[in-house]
């Protein structure tokens, strides 16, 4: 595996951080050459940019409900599995029911949010690989409505984020809402400034918007919390914090936050045999230790830009990540019966990335073929693309 710090600056490579910049611009290369290895890849790819194509960019002014502080452009969402309390005439205060999405908040931000980066993921990596314009200008625009024009921009903030109705108006945790997002924008922009889709002066507001935010995550209450969170809701805290950090220059953020990550992360949440008891303890078990492992391996990723290496960190006990991944290996093949609550369906596409990104990382050819397992026999999904791995 490649542990060579690195910023992804390369001349003539796009500047990334969740991707090899190398990697992704060998994939272009072979798609230009026409890969057929790829086709179904791309084809899937250029489906979903096709769709992402007529999606209107959204905007925290979109949202019903107006923040405690007045102002629309703070982002606001609901504490995503809080109910109305059944047992009170004006439902206050809310009552949790863990795993049970609450649909009241699809009129806040979050559900936009979300939207925004899928779409926007799929519209850079598809005009990265293929130079079309288009979808090129449809991901910059939705960049610049959601972080940059005055009429509609999110304030760099998250104090309103997973509010919980009759008590309290955000929470810490609700720093989750960006961080399983936002580190994916900041590739996406590097995709986009690599074919010239942005101007120089969005870049610099990009980066002042990503600072601001970056600070607000270190120096606020909220953030201090969050940072103390022992389950996934810190490991992906601290994803956040080195892609933000390694994307506006302050490597001196993601350099101690990679410092202290072994101890701190997979030390505290992973079991010498591997096992995660944090999510285990989940309503939906299975797919928040998906959720927290993804987040382990896109770390190990980021701490790699300065110089830390997190595949190969192991405690004095035996906790690992490659002890974790092999762990829910089994199951995650199906050779053995999941064994804890586990009361929605699990989707696949968490088991294909994380163990796709492990295989390229360890080249580990079973690791792979767990990937595989769940995503077919042509490998459609877009991590065969963003990480080909060093056989391709």
């Amino acid at each position: 595996m490649n542990v060579e710090a690195t910023d992804g600056s390369t001349a003539d490579l796009p500047r990334v951080f969740l991707m090899e910049p190398e990697a992704i611009a060998r994939t272009r290369r072979r798609v230009a050459a026409g890969d057929a290895a790829l086709a179904p890849a791309m084809e899937r790819l250029a489906g979903r940019a096709g769709e992402a194509l007529s999606v209107t960019p959204p905007s925290v002014m979109d949202k019903t409900a107006l923040p405690p502080s007045g102002d629309r452009h703070d982002y606001m969402s609901l504490g995503t599995y809080w109910w109305p309390n059944p047992d009170t005439p004006d439902g206050r205060p809310y009552v949790r029911r863990d795993g049970r999405r609450n649909p009241e908040g699809d009129s806040l931000d979050h559900p936009r949010l979300s939207a925004m980066v899928a779409a926007c993921d799929d519209l850079a990596l598809a005009a990265y690989l293929t130079g079309a314009s288009r979808q090129a200008e449809a991901a910059a625009r939705l960049l610049r409505v959601w972080f940059l024009d005055d009429a509609t921009r999110m304030t760099p903030h998250l104090e309103y984020a997973q509010a919980i109705p009759g008590i309290c108006d955000g929470r810490d945790i609700g720093i989750i809402d960006t961080a399983t997002r936002l580190p994916y924008v900041v590739d996406a922009v590097g995709l986009l400034d690599a074919v010239g889709a942005l101007a120089p002066a969005e870049m610099d507001g990009l980066r002042t918007w990503m600072d601001r935010y970056l600070q607000w995550l270190l120096d606020s209450p909220n953030g201090r919390g969050e940072a103390g969170q022992h389950n996934n809701h810190g490991t992906w805290y601290d994803v956040q914090l080195m892609a933000l950090a390694l994307f506006v220059g302050r490597r001196d953020v993601a350099e101690r936050t990679a410092a202290g990550f072994g101890q701190r992360r997979i030390a505290a949440q992973i079991e010498p045999d591997g096992s995660q008891p944090f999510e285990l303890a989940r309503t939906r078990s299975l797919s928040y230790t998906t959720m927290n492992l993804v987040a382990f391996v896109r770390a190990a990723t980021l701490a790699a830009r300065v110089g830390v290496d997190l595949w190969t960190w192991r405690s004095a006990d035996g906790r690992s990540l490659r002890g974790a991944l092999d762990w829910l290996s089994p199951f995650a093949i199906g050779d053995s019966t999941w064994k804890w609550e586990q009361i929605t369906p699990v989707d696949g596409d968490g088991l294909i990335t994380l163990y796709r990104i492990a295989a390229v990382a360890f080249a580990e050819p079973a690791y792979d073929r767990i990937s595989a397992s769940h995503d077919g026999a042509e490998r459609p999904h877009r991590v065969n693309l963003t990480h080909p791995g060093p056989e391709a």
